[in-house]
């Protein structure tokens, strides 16, 4: 899967960054990993969302 997603970024303009957020659950206290593909323009405002 994250094969198609690199290759179809090769393709297209190199505008894109891959964010990688570190998440902990408010349940079990375990740490999760999100991972999106966003514009470089907007990778301030996603990280800065919680």
């Amino acid at each position: 899967m994250a094969k198609k997603v690199v290759a179809s970024l090769q393709t297209q303009a190199k505008d894109y960054a891959k964010v990688i957020q570190v998440v902990r659950s408010k349940k079990t206290g375990a740490y999760t990993f999100t991972e999106n593909v966003v514009p470089n323009e907007k990778v301030q405002e996603f990280i800065s969302k919680k």
